[in-house]
């Protein structure tokens, strides 16, 4: 909703949407497997993907239940190059998983419009999403 309704970027929304391979690959312009890596005590396949504006790698744990352990999301139209590092910790998919925002309260809570928020995390601001006015 905040990327399609606001226009807000959301980086690795990708990997919560139901066809994440639909939604990444399609401006994939080179791809390597790396090998394998270790992240919190699980063996991974490590692949690293090309896009014009991004660079990303994955690790996929290994074994019957293949799941994301880390993604890193590269910036390369901004200078210094910076990255977005998303360890996962409990991933949950299907029938395990469950809606969080429904069954969480919290003490003073107070709703806020997310399309008259200027920026909602650290993502600089001159960044828009892809098709919008401003877009880069």
């Amino acid at each position: 909703m905040l990327r399609e309704k606001y226009h807000r970027p959301v980086p690795a929304a990708d990997l919560l949407m139901s066809d994440p391979y639909k939604e990444l690959m399609p401006l994939v312009t080179d791809v390597k497997d790396l090998g394998s890596g270790v992240i919190r005590g699980i063996e991974c396949d490590h692949l690293a993907f090309r896009t014009k504006e991004v660079d990303w790698q994955i690790w996929i744990a290994q074994g019957a239940r293949p799941y994301p352990c880390r993604y890193v999301i590269t910036s390369k139209k901004v200078t210094g190059w910076p990255q977005y590092t998303l360890d996962i910790t409990a991933w949950k998919a299907g029938t395990e998983s469950r809606p969080i925002v429904s069954s969480w309260r919290s003490p003073g809570r107070q709703e806020i419009d997310a399309g008259r928020t200027s920026d909602l995390d650290e993502i600089p601001g001159i960044f828009s999403a892809k098709g919008t006015k401003g877009a880069k």
